[in-house]
């Protein structure tokens, strides 16, 4: 006899499990615990062995709702079709389908490409996927994007103005699509192809000042500044050493070989990944060693007045120029790299290779390959001198244009 509303919901537990019978092999299972099974007992199509087909916990899955699932059911066995097999197939599909979505995708290619890049890039790449890319494309099948779906979502990073960041984003997802392909789960990049129908980006120039005579006004300028010994010293090294900001705050004294008098920079530390070497001019070397007293016991160079366990802010340099009265439009900290790239070059003549080499840039040889850390170091470590010495000539030459001559013999 089929059950009613009122019977299943009436049905108590007792000490053991027990069934209610509801007709076609749908029984009620009243466990002793209270909870309430829907069950459908049938014979499998091939076999002929009895099984059971999970329809769902009441009152989630009401009389009517179990019924409908039994019907369902049958009407699959009557195609000679396993209920239990057949959910057991849509699961597998839907997994299947879950796991070759964009989103499913790239975080299977950032945790393979990404664990050997700065903590830095990392994080902002994973932003830019979460919050660029994933709320648009995460849910849907990689294969099943097309260029028309990428432009639209790269424009909708342009359309804020950030149009460096439609750049990385389209970067970012041919990437991820190159993966993919690689992977078997998709067949092409449809990233590929959207790049004419993007803004040009311009090149960023950082201010700087390249003038030997206002350089040698700045550097006065460095010389009278009435700051913390920290920011004092990373003032007057910034333009000595013209490392990357970044660089040069984090400086840590395990990384300064004295016996050699040079810096040694790990790969990870690098934007380029290749370990670097800065020589140290003996002026550089008198300012570390004044400052070794203070901070040494730290294990950074130029450690954060809020606690030694972190280096100095990545604003600190930038705040003291500020104050200089040398703002952001006339220089940054960056900047430094650039009036030594032009000096360098232009006025004492060092070759563009050696120059290049000290900035960290990538340089290859005739073969394609990067240069190591070591290359050209004996001539690197005479223009690093030279290029110290012509800063110290720069601050007299500006120290001389300061004084005012009296002649008191004049009448």
């Amino acid at each position: 006899m089929a059950l009613t509303e009122l019977q299943v919901k009436q049905a108590k537990p007792r000490e053991k499990d027990y069934k209610l019978s509801d007709g076609k092999g749908m029984f009620l299972l009243v466990a002793k615990n209270g909870s309430r099974y829907w069950r459908l007992k049938y014979r499998h199509p091939v076999t002929k062995k009895e099984r059971l087909l999970a329809l769902g916990v009441y009152p989630e899955v009401s009389l009517k709702k179990a019924r409908q699932k039994r019907d369902e059911a049958r009407q699959l066995l009557s195609d000679g079709i396993d209920p239990s097999d057949h959910r057991k197939a849509q699961k597998a599909d839907s997994f299947a389908a879950a796991a070759n979505t964009f989103e499913a995708l790239a975080r299977g290619w950032f945790a393979t490409r990404m664990g050997d890049k700065s903590v830095s890039h990392r994080t902002r790449t994973l932003r830019l996927l979460e919050r660029d890319l994933f709320p648009y494309l995460g849910s849907r099948p990689i294969a099943d994007i097309t260029p028309p779906e990428v432009l639209a979502v790269l424009k909708r990073i342009e359309a804020r103005g950030a149009i460096e960041t439609a750049k990385r984003a389209k970067q970012t997802a041919s990437m991820v699509f190159r993966f993919a392909i690689a992977g078997g789960y998709a067949s092409n990049d449809p990233a590929v192809v959207v790049g004419d129908q993007l803004q040009p980006t311009q090149t960023q120039h950082f201010p700087t000042i390249t003038d030997p005579t206002d350089v040698g006004k700045l550097l006065i300028a460095i010389d009278a500044y009435h700051g913390t010994p920290t920011v004092r010293a990373a003032l007057k090294l910034s333009p000595m050493l013209f490392c990357r900001p970044g660089e040069l705050r984090a400086l840590e004294w395990a990384e300064i070989n004295w016996e050699n008098q040079r810096i040694e920079l790990p790969a990870e530390k690098m934007k380029t990944r290749h370990p670097h070497i800065i020589p140290l001019p003996r002026q550089a070397v008198e300012i570390l060693r004044e400052l070794q007293p203070l901070t040494g016991r730290s294990r950074y160079v130029f450690p954060s007045p809020k606690g030694a366990s972190r280096c100095m802010s990545e604003n600190a340099v930038r705040t003291a120029l500020r104050n200089m009265g040398y703002g952001n439009e006339v220089i940054t900290p960056h900047g430094f790299r650039a009036m030594a790239r032009t000096l360098l070059d232009e006025v004492l003549n060092e070759r563009v290779e050696h120059i290049e080499h000290q900035l960290a840039h990538t340089v290859k040889d005739a073969n394609g390959r990067a240069y190591n850390r070591t290359k050209h170091l004996d001539q690197r470590v005479k223009m690093m001198q030279r290029w110290a010495d012509y800063l110290d000539e720069l601050r007299q030459q500006a120290n001389k244009e300061n004084v005012v001559t009296v002649n008191f013999n004049s009448r």
